[in-house]
């Protein structure tokens, strides 16, 4: 299924996160568990959630969790002094300030602060097929084999969040690409 033209009702996002969030990130897939199937909006986690997932799901959910707690800890380390505990007190829950979100998006109803000047999400699009899936890719422009980015729109393609394709060296070329877009 391709999402470039996407129909009214896939306009709701769903997901995980604070509902006021600067970083949405835009994964194609949804933890394979019965609750998270008919997500219709932005549910924060609770303390356990991230543990109970990985935990139910494997070490595919572990991974993104993983990789996504390292990528805020390089950007803002939020008082936390290791990136396992940002994950475990803070990523996506209602204090914190991301998304990972499980609606597919198009490139016409990503926000920019010219449509709304207090609006300064920034979207991170993991995943280069999804983002062609997505047709947001042809909007961006690519700085490498890895990460695409668009200025007008704050919005990034970036790889993956697992270990081989989002390395320690990659996240820090995309918290260096986030913080050139907030500039």
């Amino acid at each position: 299924m391709t999402y470039k033209n996407l129909p009214a009702h896939l306009k709701n996002q769903s997901g995980f996160g604070a509902t006021n969030a600067k970083i949405q990130v835009y994964i194609e897939n949804t933890p394979p568990l019965p609750e998270y199937q008919e997500l219709s909006l932005i549910k924060p986690l609770e303390v356990n959630d991230v543990a109970r997932i990985g935990q139910l799901t494997g070490n595919h959910w572990r991974k993104i969790f993983n990789v996504f707690a390292k990528l805020l800890f390089e950007y803002s380390p939020n008082n936390f002094t290791t990136w396992q505990s940002l994950r475990d007190e803070y990523l996506l829950q209602v204090q914190s300030n991301e998304q990972l979100i499980f609606s597919p998006i198009s490139y016409e109803e990503i926000k920019t602060k010219k449509d709304d000047q207090s609006y300064n999400v920034i979207s991170l699009i993991m995943g280069k097929t999804y983002a062609n899936k997505l047709g947001i890719d042809e909007y961006c422009y690519w700085l490498s084999e890895s990460f695409a980015i668009n200025t007008k729109k704050r919005i990034i393609i970036c790889p993956y969040f697992d270990y081989r394709q989002l390395s320690n060296i990659k996240i820090t070329q995309l918290v260096q690409l986030i913080k050139q877009l907030e500039a």
